[in-house]
């Protein structure tokens, strides 16, 4: 694709009505990241109004993230070459369908493929969001503070539909927090259509139809897998996805590097400013689903917080994403990513470390403090992250770029959920399997009882409602296996972000390395559109 003058034209400065563009582009991101965060406030009345699982609750939890996370590359690169206001138009009003098709589920069955299409729907429109900014806004602070905004009030979309779901929930019955998203979604698709210019920067190269395809099931296989290898009785079915998820992942790689107009370019991937922004951002955005996701459920199963105190819980942690974004715009452009990301991974860990003295007693100012820490430092660290991403990629190819951001937050989400969430499975289980194994009852306990006990919290309080003499033991039981899976979780996490503190601190270059090396790839790219035009 050759950008013709007029492209380069529209990119050299701000929208026209910028403010309004700004906005309707926030609102349609903030749509996908508040559906991200309705089902975890929910999942207990989920839990209660189906009797499941706490594997088939992981499953509901992470189907949003999981059809958002397996299409996003492939509905990226649909919008470079079709139309990214097009995509994200029908992705808002897809998102409304599907809102609808959540709330009214007649069976978790039901549930979980609904949540699934509600993802798809935001892999429509999560993606461009994030290409229109770059393809509308010229380098430079301008765009740092406009993805700086979009980046911190669409993660903090995260935490306040908590809030809002969790009030909805006091009042209505389990499905109205998935219809939190539908006003918000029609009121974008309106604006979107009024304010946002069309066909900007867009490429005219084919779409690589086989390597959407094999991205598409090969994430898909991965999560699903994460989500159930270390479930009770899942392992199989676990690593078979795992393994599944990793052959078309290898052959999604080697697609690219033969293809002709490959739908992720692993030249630009290659780019230290490109991979490694890609995984800091994944590690620490997951780590804040993932910490929100075990927290809600802590919230209300062990320290009693109705669904309204567990959404308030947690509004610290907006507090902190909203208030630090545009400080971190101004950190990034004095101090470079590197730098920047580093304080947020400081500010996430010490959160995360607070978590692990949370017990049945904990007071809410060290619960508050925590989830503060945790929002202040994902601000810190996504901002950079996203633009690291977007400066280093074409303009042509920004589709690929948003993608890969948008993973940051969908992949990243949807594995550290899965992966703390099998981790709480797992920790709730084994610990109850000991106390059944410690108690003087044990021979009198059958193999149903004690797979209905090990099975959730929510099972285990159904199985008290049935034996009523043995209720008091059974609450006991539960709340200690929650706290130790809790704290298994938790533990995970930290050392997901030292690990993460490691590699930016190790990989990324200083702020005069970062700024020759997106000279760099300016040139490069040039070059190549350079020889583009001559052939």
């Amino acid at each position: 694709m050759t950008a013709t003058p007029s492209d380069d034209a529209v990119r050299a400065s701000a929208p026209d009505r910028a403010g309004l563009v700004l906005i309707a582009l926030i609102l349609g991101a903030l749509v996908c990241n508040i559906n991200l965060a309705a089902a975890n406030v929910a999942l207990p009345d989920v839990g209660d109004a189906f009797h499941a699982s706490q594997t088939t609750l992981n499953v509901v939890a992470v189907g949003c993230s999981l059809g958002l996370a397996m299409s996003v590359l492939y509905f990226g690169a649909l919008a470079d070459r079709y139309g990214r206001k097009q995509l994200l138009l029908g992705g808002l009003i897809l998102t409304v369908i599907a809102s609808f098709l959540s709330a009214y589920s007649v069976s978790v069955e039901m549930l979980m493929a609904a949540r699934v299409f509600t993802g798809l729907a935001a892999g429509m429109a999560f993606p461009t969001t994030l290409s229109l900014i770059t393809a509308l806004w010229s380098a430079g602070p301008t765009r740092t503070r406009a993805i700086a905004m979009w980046s911190g009030v669409s993660a903090m979309a995260s935490v306040a539909g908590s809030v809002v779901a969790g009030f909805l929930l006091t009042i209505w019955w389990w499905g109205s927090a998935f219809l939190l998203a539908a006003p918000i979604a029609a009121i974008a698709a309106v604006m979107v259509a009024l304010y946002v210019p069309s066909h900007v920067g867009e490429s005219t190269e084919p779409v690589d139809h086989v390597g959407g395809v094999l991205s598409t099931i090969a994430i898909a296989a991965l999560v699903l897998g994460i989500s159930t290898v270390f479930s009770p009785g899942q392992t199989t079915m676990g690593v078979v996805l795992i393994v599944v998820g990793a052959i078309l992942l290898a052959a999604f790689g080697w697609r690219q590097l033969r293809a002709t107009y490959p739908l992720y370019d692993l030249k630009v991937a290659r780019r230290r400013m490109f991979w490694v922004p890609a995984v800091g951002g994944t590690i620490v955005f997951g780590s804040l689903m993932g910490v929100l996701f075990v927290g809600q459920q802590y919230l209300q199963n062990i320290l009693g917080y109705s669904t309204l105190e567990a959404g308030l819980a947690v509004v610290p942690s907006a507090f902190g994403l909203l208030v630090i974004s545009p400080i971190s715009a101004r950190v990034l452009e004095a101090r470079g990513s590197r730098t920047t990301m580093l304080i947020g991974y400081g500010f996430v860990l010490v959160g995360f470390l607070t978590t692990l003295l949370w017990n049945p007693t904990t007071p809410y100012l060290l619960v508050g403090f925590g989830f503060l820490v945790i929002g202040c430092g994902a601000a810190f660290a996504m901002t950079p992250a996203s633009r690291a991403l977007t400066e280093s990629t074409p303009v042509r190819r920004i589709g690929m770029a948003s993608g890969t951001s948008d993973l940051q937050r969908d992949l990243g989400g949807s594995v550290m959920e899965a992966i703390l969430g099998a981790i709480l499975a797992t920790g709730f289980a084994a610990s109850f399997r000991k106390q059944i194994a410690a108690s003087p009852e044990a021979s009198t306990i059958s193999d149903t009882v004690a797979q209905a006990l090990q099975s959730s919290y929510a099972s285990a309080l159904h199985v008290a409602e049935q034996y009523p003499q043995y209720k008091d033991e059974i609450i006991t039981a539960a709340t200690r296996s929650m706290v130790d899976g809790a704290w298994a979780a938790y533990l995970v996490g930290a050392i997901a972000i030292v690990v993460g503190t490691v590699v930016v601190a190790v990989f990324l270059p200083s702020r005069e390395g970062e700024l020759a090396l997106v000279a760099e790839y300016e040139r490069e790219d040039g070059l190549s559109e350079s020889v583009a035009v001559a052939e």
